[in-house]
């Protein structure tokens, strides 16, 4: 095992879930570099393809960790353990991750840290950076983690301490998103285009139909419908009605959705008496959704946590931040472990 000197801990960490693969070298909780490559040949389906993705990560996995090694000026000896994404995600992708850190540390004789993939979005909020003003929530609190695949509002008590208060039952917002922006006919992924196109739109030129769900839960499957049906109905009418109208469209719809998620947030935060709350996962880095925090901060005294834009997609920084806490508690994975395509946090 590497010997750790000057109190410093090296991690080098590994995040494959999906189609982005990404290496990123932690000492102690300041990252020191994070490197990612995506995958432009998804575009063309609308959509990730599990087989690409995997055989994208075969290519990509050992020149970004080189990459990341170089740009923290260090070398693999340096290393003190390897973290990586465990799951959830794509079992393919994932086993060329969990396959690459077994192997690396195997030859380093250095520990892994497996890492769950949404806690790692969430504890985004504690990577910190060279010469750069930072401020944590303190636990506990209240984080919206939402991405392509997930909504969810986690109470976050300690970094491996997360209850889900609420989570959608069918259609992520991401995905919902993504689904509706192939109905217009704009590319993938969706979410970029779709807050593009809303800045310069009305919000209010549309009524979609917002879900009735009891309790904290999501749901975005109704509401996908009633866009779907509003679109044809307004098509059958004029064939060009959505390039017309697609400002106003794209808007309505990212209005429709942020309203939704900010108003079950809002109750969960009057529920438990929590005023801490962050953000997490892809669709964070939506602007009206920023927009949105910074209103509910003001109007009901919230200390609200949003991380960079870099942290906010999948990267490895968010993995090596877990991986330098599991570290210090001696939380090491054993070689046995498969990678896991499902999971709650």
């Amino acid at each position: 095992m590497s010997e750790i000197k000057d109190n410093k801990v090296y991690i080098l960490a590994i995040e494959s879930s999906c189609d982005d693969t990404s290496a990123a070298v932690m000492c102690n909780d300041v990252v020191l570099s994070n490197v990612t490559a995506g995958q432009a040949v998804h575009e063309q389906y609308g959509g990730v393809v599990p087989e690409l993705a995997s055989r994208a990560h075969e290519q990509n996995i050992v020149p970004v960790v080189d990459a990341a090694l170089k740009n923290a000026g260090i070398s693999k000896d340096m290393l003190s353990a390897i973290a990586f994404t465990r799951g959830p995600g794509l079992m393919g992708s994932l086993l060329v991750g969990v396959s690459f850190a077994k192997g690396l540390a195997a030859s380093l004789g250095i520990p892994m840290v497996e890492v769950n993939h949404l806690q790692g979005h969430i504890m985004a909020h504690f990577i910190k950076e060279e010469g750069v003003e930072h401020k944590s929530p303190e636990f506990p609190f209240l984080c919206l983690m939402v991405s392509g695949g997930n909504s969810q509002i986690v109470k976050v008590n300690s970094y491996k301490d997360m209850e889900i208060i609420g989570q959608t039952i069918d259609d992520a917002a991401g995905e919902a998103i993504d689904k509706c922006a192939k109905i217009m006919g704009l590319g993938y992924p969706g979410g970029p285009i779709i807050d593009r196109l809303a800045r310069q739109g009305n919000p209010a030129a549309y009524a979609f139909s917002k879900p009735h769900i009891p309790g904290f839960d999501y749901s975005f499957s109704g509401l996908k419908t009633s866009f779907l049906y509003t679109l044809r109905k307004l098509v059958a009418e004029d064939e060009n009605y959505v390039e017309k109208h697609i400002n106003d469209l794209a808007a309505s719809f990212e209005a429709t959705v942020v309203a939704v998620l900010m108003d079950k947030l809002y109750k969960a935060s009057k529920a438990l008496k929590i005023k801490r709350i962050a953000l997490s996962g892809g669709v964070s880095a939506n602007t009206a959704l920023r927009n949105a925090y910074a209103d509910y901060a003001k109007r009901y005294g919230w200390d609200i946590f949003i991380p960079k834009f870099g942290f906010t997609t999948d990267n490895a920084a968010m993995i090596g931040i877990i991986g330098y806490y599991k570290f210090l508690d001696g939380e090491f994975c054993s070689m046995d472990k498969p990678a896991f395509t499902r999971t709650v946090l």
